[in-house]
């Protein structure tokens, strides 16, 4: 397979389930894991466009790649579709919940379903999908689960109090589940990005850019590849005595 990865980061012949991966900061993520060696799957819920699309790019690579669709939230889905990669693959060893959504408004016009979706989809659906994985995990007595939270969950945001609270609540989760696995073998971590020129910040003009930039101490956005080299390094053996962190890459907006 081609790969421009550092040799250190080989993850040959193991299985990855990467939520929320037909576009953005996911399919970033699929695509390094792919290079790396990784059987990759891409989950998505509604956009099989784009995940057809992220597939063909993997492809492309000469990576083992496959679309699994499901809604993170339905755990009869999960349990079918992850029964389903384990009976292929006779394991899985790395889980990034990256599924998320975003609502945002001023909490005096946030309405009741743009709270609950966004804490459904980014707290129940992790929930969720790392119950079910973790039980694969733990009789494999091996893992990886890396979470997709926010600098929002950190310092909070005007206009985001439903995203923040949930990205808030992944970072307790972490730390918790690592706990609870660490005896099994199963490493869970965080990474925490902070904007980042993919996705949710799609919706912003140039001028917008640049003055949000002006308060990042590397006075620029993040790039997607940011973020999934550190999944990466979180899923590598580089990182086989970390759990329970939570890992920034917000170019210094919050330390």
């Amino acid at each position: 397979m081609k790969s421009d990865v550092v040799p250190l980061v080989q993850l040959d012949g193991q299985t990855a389930l990467v939520t929320g991966a037909s576009r953005g900061l996911g399919r970033s993520i699929a695509i390094l894991l792919a290079k790396a060696g990784a059987h990759v799957y891409v989950n998505y819920a509604h956009d099989t466009g784009a995940a057809e699309a992220t597939l063909r790019l993997l492809k492309d690579l000469g990576a083992s790649c496959f679309l699994t669709k499901f809604d993170v939230c339905n755990a009869a889905q999960v349990d079918e579709h992850v029964t389903g990669i384990v009976k292929e693959h006779g394991r899985l060893d790395i889980l990034v919940n990256n599924a998320g959504v975003s609502r945002d408004n001023l909490l005096g016009r946030l309405k009741d379903e743009d709270w609950r979706q966004v804490l459904d989809t980014n707290v129940f659906g992790t929930f969720v999908v790392s119950r079910r994985v973790a039980k694969t995990m733990i009789r494999n007595r091996a893992g990886r689960i890396i979470n997709i939270t926010s600098v929002a969950g950190e310092m909070g945001n005007a206009g985001q109090v439903n995203y923040s609270s949930a990205k808030g609540a992944l970072i307790g989760f972490t730390k918790a589940l690592a706990r609870e696995l660490a005896p099994r073998n199963i490493l869970v971590n965080a990474v925490s990005p902070g904007l980042v020129a993919a996705g949710m910040t799609e919706h912003l003009s140039d001028t917008q850019v640049q003055e949000i930039a002006q308060h990042i101490p590397l006075r620029r956005l993040g790039e997607a590849e940011d973020v999934a080299h550190a999944v990466l390094f979180l899923c590598s053996r580089m990182s086989n005595y970390i759990t329970g962190h939570i890992l920034r890459v917000n170019g210094g907006l919050y330390m």
